[in-house]
């Protein structure tokens, strides 16, 4: 079975064996270490989840980035203030251009208002793009009229990372780097890895096939030990990307 808690610290145990410095988005932006593994999560449901997965990391003592989605289900302010105490980073899962339906002046009013309910408990400084993948807007077209920066934003890791130095990997759509199932979370880069499983990608670090930049993107709902709950967002991820699917190609 992939996909398990087991599995990802293996995976973390992988990285930290062979020397890999952990770094925080804001961390890397400011000074990026020169063999190094930006850790992110995208927490798009079930921040119990989140909660445990930063839990793990705490253990082993990484700390990464956790980007919310400010949506009733996901926006818990309790596990947000835990994860930060763990010495983790909090960021802004921005949607508001998908949501206000590509109105820029209602979409800006809506970030905004939304960035400052997170910062009323954590001093956020890096925001990342929420996929939307069955809305028509790209969330990151929101900048081509307004400026994150001016918003004391330092970064956003699909505009201000290069990925001609660095390695991504992604589990969208619950496989790594898939075209199936994932619609926005992609990048252009040199690098070109065909990892079926994460036992894949484990295998290429102990072999050091792996090169010394990688922005690692973990979605904590797909991690799970226990079989009812693997097996429910396996057959829900399945759903989705049916759908993203049949969206994308109408």
């Amino acid at each position: 079975m992939d996909f398990t808690i087991q599995n990802y610290k293996n995976l973390i145990l992988s990285f930290i064996n062979i020397k890999y410095q952990f770094q925080t988005l804001l961390e890397y932006l400011q000074v990026p270490a020169i063999r190094c593994l930006v850790l992110r999560h995208d927490i798009d449901r079930l921040p119990e989840n989140a909660f445990e997965i930063a839990k793990l990391e705490n253990e082993f003592g990484v700390r990464s980035t956790y980007y919310f989605r400010i949506k009733k289900s996901v926006f818990n302010k309790n596990i947000i203030k835990e994860i930060a105490g763990l010495g983790h980073e909090i960021g802004y899962h921005y949607e508001d251009f998908a949501e206000e339906k590509g109105n820029y002046e209602k979409a800006i009013e809506s970030f905004e208002a939304n960035l400052n309910k997170l910062r009323r408990i954590y001093p956020v400084k890096t925001i990342c793009m929420h996929g939307s993948p069955l809305s028509r807007y790209d969330n990151r077209e929101l900048w081509e009229k307004y400026d994150y920066r001016d918003f004391g934003i330092i970064g956003e890791p699909y505009l201000d990372g290069d990925f001609n130095e660095m390695l991504y990997l992604t589990d969208t759509g619950r496989a790594w780097n898939t075209s199936r199932g994932n619609v926005r979370d992609k990048v252009q880069s040199k690098y070109n890895y065909n990892f079926k499983s994460t036992f894949d990608i484990i295998k290429a670090l102990e072999k050091k096939e792996l090169p010394d930049k990688i922005m690692l993107n973990v979605h904590p709902q797909r991690w799970n030990d226990k079989f009812v709950p693997w097996a429910k967002e396996l057959v829900w991820q399945n759903i989705k990307n049916v759908m993203k699917k049949t969206f994308f190609r109408g």
